[in-house]
């Protein structure tokens, strides 16, 4: 890990892009950069969980062609959707190891130069509603991400209402 730069410029324009036409688009395109000059990331995505309907949907990705956006697939209980979206807890897997426990597409993530992650659950009246999953090389992330990753986050939920709202 490398350190990182104040990320109170980029919480800034995040914060100010919520407010331009074009949303959650416009928000979730200033998170993605936002973050990344922040904490630093290969792929980010957005995944919003539908709760009602027990299905999650990766709605914004920076790689689209790797990870497109789209359909929805059935919520599973495991120890990640526990900690990460049951507690609010972020999670970071910080080498090729922990990625494998977690994410049954690990061989994809491996290949795009990926093998660390932050997952930071986007809360809201006592809920997680979505994650921002950012993706590095190994040991990328740390304790140390958490604090700002978290305020990104808190920052994705207007977004990630309106993406709920319109079902």
């Amino acid at each position: 890990m490398s350190t990182r730069p104040d990320p109170m410029p980029h919480l800034t324009a995040a914060a100010a892009a919520a407010a331009e036409p074009g949303q959650p688009g416009a928000l979730f395109t200033a998170l993605d950069k936002a973050m990344g000059a922040a904490i630093g990331h290969k792929l980010f995505t957005i995944l919003v969980i539908h709760p009602g309907a027990r299905e999650s949907q990766r709605y914004y990705t920076n790689m689209p062609k790797e990870y497109p956006v789209g359909g929805r697939k059935p919520i599973t209980e495991t120890p990640w959707f526990q900690k990460v979206l049951g507690q609010g807890v972020p999670y970071i897997g910080y080498d090729y190891a922990d990625i494998t426990d977690v994410f049954f597409d690990h061989e994809l993530i491996r290949s795009l130069g990926c093998e660390s992650v932050l997952n930071v659950p986007v809360r809201w009246n006592g809920t997680s509603i979505a994650t921002i999953n950012l993706l590095h090389q190994a040991g990328w992330y740390s304790e140390a991400d958490v604090p700002a990753a978290k305020l990104f986050a808190a920052l994705a939920a207007p977004g990630v209402m309106k993406v709920i709202a319109e079902g």
